[in-house]
């Protein structure tokens, strides 16, 4: 494949062409800060305006795009590939500028580990080193498939060339399916990255606070190991929130412990919606933003926010930050997955 190439227009479009990438993968891939989110057709974040060219849309149902949205023409970048050269003209930003580029490559399952009943961490091991940043994703193109799926890594980036993804079981879900049930170790796969903006901000002086609901575990833990490697939790404290169903889904906390600086500047907070009426559960109850708001000592706009989880949940966690408790949108990060 040849790599693609992009320009800029006078009149604010751009010029792209992908050489059988979709879209947004082309123009990620060639430097543009195109604005996306899911990168899976789900969020809307990527839609554009056709100038010129032609397009082929791979997912017309795709439920990013309103039908208003039909109506006036608009696409989105995930889910079109260029038929030759196209212009486009669609949102842009300095934060959607690719600090590292994403590529295609081959990758091999090293190993799989449960973490809960319906969670499992898979490990690939890829034909390059991994190079990412803490709290991206990759998208996995999983044989039989016709669409690739993204998730979230759990690791961070180094020179074993180990991509680790902690994946929830989805009730008729294909993707996991195939993963928990078809896909053995040595097994070849095609993986895509790395994608996504809510990434560590190491240069950001406050304390840190992660948010995490269901497999939104990974990208959290990204975060954290990626924190505590780089030497940021000697000037700060990270707060871990999980927000789990019942007490038989809580987790992220064996792999917290072996983190320098757990119980003191790393601090765990499990949460259970559900706890049951037998007693066993004797931690924080109800809904995770609710717990928050309530355990956090100081006031929420002192702190940089990651959060990663069900839809309900991300919704919640930004009424609660942006209009309850005024915390700027700067120091707010999430990727929408759907």
């Amino acid at each position: 494949m040849n790599k693609p190439s992009i320009c800029n227009e006078k009149d604010g479009s751009v010029c792209l062409q992908s050489d059988g990438d979709t879209i947004l993968r082309a123009a990620l891939r060639a430097g543009l800060p195109y604005a996306y989110e899911c990168n899976s057709g789900g969020c809307g974040a990527c839609k554009f305006e056709l100038v010129t060219g032609e397009i082929e849309t791979l997912w017309p149902e795709a439920p990013g795009l309103s039908e208003r949205d039909r109506k006036r023409g608009r696409h989105l970048a995930c889910q079109c590939r260029a038929l030759g050269p196209v212009r486009i003209k669609a949102a842009t930003g300095a934060e959607y500028q690719p600090k590292i580029l994403p590529k295609r490559q081959r990758a091999t399952l090293l190993a799989v580990q449960e973490i809960t009943h319906d969670i499992r961490e898979f490990r690939f091991v890829a034909e390059a080193d991994a190079n990412f940043l803490p709290g991206q994703f990759a998208l996995l193109d999983l044989p039989g498939l016709g669409s690739a799926r993204a998730y979230s890594l759990a690791n961070t980036a180094n020179g074993q060339r180990e991509w680790h993804f902690q994946i929830r079981r989805v009730l008729h879900g294909q993707g996991t399916h195939l993963l928990f049930e078809k896909l053995a170790v040595g097994d070849e796969i095609g993986l895509d990255g790395p994608y996504g903006v809510a990434y560590l901000r190491p240069d950001v002086p406050r304390d840190i606070v992660c948010v995490a609901g269901g497999s939104g575990l990974a990208p959290m833990l990204s975060i954290a190991r990626g924190a505590a490697e780089s030497g940021l939790l000697a000037a700060r404290k990270l707060y871990f929130f999980y927000g789990a169903r019942t007490p038989r889904d809580v987790c992220g906390e064996e792999q917290l412990r072996q983190l320098p600086g757990y119980g003191e500047r790393i601090q765990y907070i499990p949460v259970v919606s559900l706890p049951g009426d037998n007693g066993d559960w004797g931690g924080e109850a109800g809904f995770v933003h609710d717990a928050v708001a309530r355990v956090l000592p100081t006031g929420l706009a002192n702190y940089e926010f990651y959060f990663a989880g069900p839809p309900p949940m991300t919704q919640a966690l930004q009424e609660l930050l942006m209009l309850g408790h005024k915390v700027p949108f700067e120091q707010i990060h999430f990727d929408r997955f759907f």
